[in-house]
């Protein structure tokens, strides 16, 4: 590129200029993707700093030199919360690192946290016409990076509110409830986050640990939620302390978002799953990540890791728990999964880092009995090996027993992680309608059977991912702007141009506008015409 880099990566001349002066093509591009630097595997599993250590200053203005820039970018509406990537990689070329942010977090509150945690290979990269030919852009550790720079050097975005006669409860502070939360807080609102643990930000800071997502970024994501005036009661727990229809009528609370998640683990059913020894993965991660139990008895939450920890389960929390095991002192740590690795549903990342620390994978192979040491605990696992039929309604082949090749090894642990369902609290308390597997019913706009109360999520949909948590909420937020008819100038001045009616407003904004007249003006009566159109 030329030119060198000043402290903060910015060019000492307009190298990155270059970028956005000349057309650019696949050919003229960089062929490879930019690799991120990481923690030695040898290292990592001893601690638990962050693995990815992040884009360096000249590693960032080469990917975005990557991007073409499309007009009619398909990476934008690929994104659940629509950022305008192309825009904010345009200006990381130019060097303009504090507008980038700003289009960033236009979008999305928690950049820091989604470019991390996202799945950006199956969302926004997936449709990238760069990867078409060659790896596409590097789009999720391009918004780390700002919004890295954006935590260090204290950059936030707190714009003008017109305070507006509502509040407004926001049950749940992980991505559905933040999304949620900042939109109407900008709209005006009084929004309180009710949260049931005692630290904010749900699945993000219990569900995952810190060598994916340190709870400092978190922490410093929860404080640009409450400079919006956004105030977070932890240690609540809507439903038992006090119900959803208490928050509507006599707590006053204009309108209600659920965004509570499904955290309620799965288990299989088999013979010994109430032995010693036997836990899920959201108790072992929510143990370590948030109660300090690998610091006991500094901490008092303790938990017991032997020796051959067997994982049920191939998504992204199976791999954490795997990973939580290793640095816990496990010797041997295994992944049961009935499929193949390429059905598994974790990103390629997690698994390849899961295998560079020593994790053992048995790929098509099921369990199907616990097996007891005699004295209540697990001591081994029996499995069956399985092979791969015909595709099933999720459109990946179904694993089929193989019969005779049942086989059992070593397991002192078993941890479960093959999925959750939805809390069961909110549903039992609400007079909520839930919908057959027992998740919260809401119609398209995310409103539930409760007039003013919406819900989205993972309470909703079933567990997915952080992005689309968020997307979630921030329907929902357009949808309570709409219920209190709240003036939302995203909604109605849409890119195809506002309609001119009475006093210039858009008709569709269904609002109330005071206006100031002089003492001895009078508004004559409309009139209307035989086509029913008002005139006057």
């Amino acid at each position: 590129m030329g030119g060198g880099f000043d402290g903060r990566g910015r060019a000492l001349i307009g190298a990155g200029k270059l970028a956005t002066e000349t057309k650019k093509t696949i050919r003229t591009i960089p062929q490879e993707r930019t690799p991120i630097p990481e923690q030695p595997a040898s290292d990592r599993i001893g601690n638990f700093d962050e693995v990815a250590l992040g884009y360096r200053p000249e590693d960032a203005l080469r990917e975005a030199e990557r991007c073409l820039l499309c007009k009619e970018a398909a990476c934008v509406p690929a994104c659940p919360v629509a950022i305008d990537i192309p825009g904010f990689i345009e200006r990381i070329s130019e060097q303009d690192y504090r507008g980038a942010y700003d289009i960033l977090t236009d979008a999305n509150l928690l950049p820091a946290i989604c470019g991390r945690v996202c799945p950006q290979e199956d969302q926004c990269e997936l449709v990238c016409p760069v990867g078409d030919v060659l790896e596409p852009v590097a789009i999720g550790r391009l918004e780390r990076w700002i919004g890295d720079m954006g935590l260090e050097e204290g950059w936030h975005n707190v714009p003008h509110i017109e305070p507006v006669p509502y509040r407004i409860g926001v049950v749940g502070s992980g991505p559905a409830g933040i999304a949620c939360a900042a939109d109407l807080a900008k709209a005006g609102c009084e929004v309180t986050i009710f949260e049931a643990l005692h630290a904010p930000g749900g699945v993000l800071r219990y569900g995952i640990p810190e060598f994916r997502l340190p709870n400092e970024v978190i922490d410093a994501e929860m404080e640009n939620l409450t400079r919006l005036g956004v105030e977070i009661q932890c240690n609540t727990v809507v439903g038992r302390m006090f119900t959803i229809k208490q928050l509507r009528t006599e707590m006053g609370y204009d309108a209600v978002f659920i965004g509570t998640g499904a955290g309620t683990p799965r288990f299989m059913g088999i013979p010994g799953e109430a032995l010693h020894g036997v836990l899920s993965a959201n108790e072992l991660l929510t143990r370590c990540n948030l109660m300090g139990a690998l610091q006991f008895p500094k901490y008092d939450t303790p938990i017991t890791i032997g020796s051959h920890v067997a994982v049920i389960g191939s998504g992204n929390t199976a791999m954490d728990a795997m990973r939580v095991s290793l640095r816990a002192g496990a010797e041997k740590v295994y992944c049961v999964y009935r499929r193949t690795r390429q059905e598994s549903p974790a990103r390629e990342e997690e698994i390849t880092h899961a295998e560079e620390e020593g994790v053992e994978f048995h790929w098509l192979t099921a369990p199907v009995e616990l097996l007891d040491d005699g004295e209540g605990a697990v001591r081994a696992m029996r499995c069956i090996r399985m092979e791969l039929g015909e595709p099933d309604d999720s459109g990946r082949r179904r694993p089929v027993p193989i019969p005779g090749s049942e086989y059992e090894f070593e397991a002192d642990t078993v941890v479960y992680a093959i999925g959750t369902t939805a809390n069961k609290v909110i549903g039992q308390t609400s007079e909520l309608e839930l919908d057959e597997r027992g998740y919260i019913a809401t119609d398209d706009d995310l409103s539930t059977s409760m007039a003013g109360v919406y819900a989205g999520g993972d309470i909703v949909t079933g567990a997915a991912t952080v992005i689309l948590a968020m997307g979630a909420g921030r329907t929902a937020a357009g949808a309570i702007k709409d219920y209190l008819k709240i003036r939302d100038t995203e909604v109605v001045y849409q890119p195809d141009g506002a309609k001119e009616g009475p006093f210039g407003f858009d008709p569709r904004e269904r609002n109330h506008v005071r206006l100031r007249l002089p003492p001895d003006h009078t508004v004559p009566e409309p009139a209307l015409s035989g086509s029913g159109s008002q005139e006057g």
